[in-house]
């Protein structure tokens, strides 16, 4: 079972913002996830984030992989990742 690091879609049409969630790599993208570990909103300027750092390294610990998308919103955040 591959776990990812992934953005859900959220919101309405041209006005989305999304959940960082953790899931499996075979769900769907606003499928059932495993966790949720914070927020992306790209609404406002500058951009909302908001990530549970704690989580966001135990599941990396654990082997989940980020997604490219989500490796570059929380290096924003983070300086480890």
């Amino acid at each position: 079972m591959a776990v990812k690091i992934r953005l859900a879609r959220l919101g309405r049409k041209d006005r989305a913002f999304y959940r960082i969630v953790v899931a499996d790599g075979r769900s769907k993208r606003d499928g059932r996830c495993i966790e949720r570990i914070g927020s992306y909103n790209p609404n406002y300027s500058p951009t909302q984030v908001n990530v549970d750092i704690d989580r966001l390294y135990k599941w990396l610990d654990c082997g989940a992989q980020p997604t490219e998308t989500v490796r570059s919103i929380c290096s924003s955040t983070s300086p480890l990742m």
